[in-house]
């Protein structure tokens, strides 16, 4: 899932509240605030995967989206502002411009890469 930067929009809730990662766009007015509160633990599944999203604060990243089968399904360049979420396929990343900085937001606890993930097609330079 793809998400462009756009400053209309008060509040668009990005991912089906379903998924293990939830993400909200949201664009607020100077004074805005919230009601205080935390996030308490809540029973979950005992099996877990981990999804995770990008969001480009500088720079330039191209993205490559996977399908469950391995085949890619979607490619475009993320600039400044947008956003990837990875809920269950795959994806690939290449920096396009030096001094890129992302945030890269994912589920845990990280148990480690031999228990968080499988590569697609082994290639030199890939993380």
């Amino acid at each position: 899932m793809i998400v462009r930067y756009e400053t209309q929009t008060p509040r668009v809730d990005v991912s089906p509240e379903t998924e293990y990662l939830q993400l909200a766009s949201l664009n607020m007015q100077n004074g805005k605030t919230f009601q205080p509160h935390k996030h308490i633990w809540k029973p979950g599944e005992s099996e877990v995967i981990a999804q995770e999203s990008w969001v480009v604060i500088e720079g330039k990243v191209k993205v490559i989206l996977y399908d469950l089968d391995d085949t890619i399904i979607h490619e475009t360049i993320l600039n400044q502002g947008d956003a990837s979420v990875t809920f269950q396929g795959g994806h690939n990343y290449e920096i396009l411009k030096d001094g890129t900085h992302v945030y890269e937001y994912k589920t845990g606890p990280y148990q480690g890469q031999k228990l968080d993930k499988v590569f697609i097609g082994e290639q030199d330079g890939v993380e």
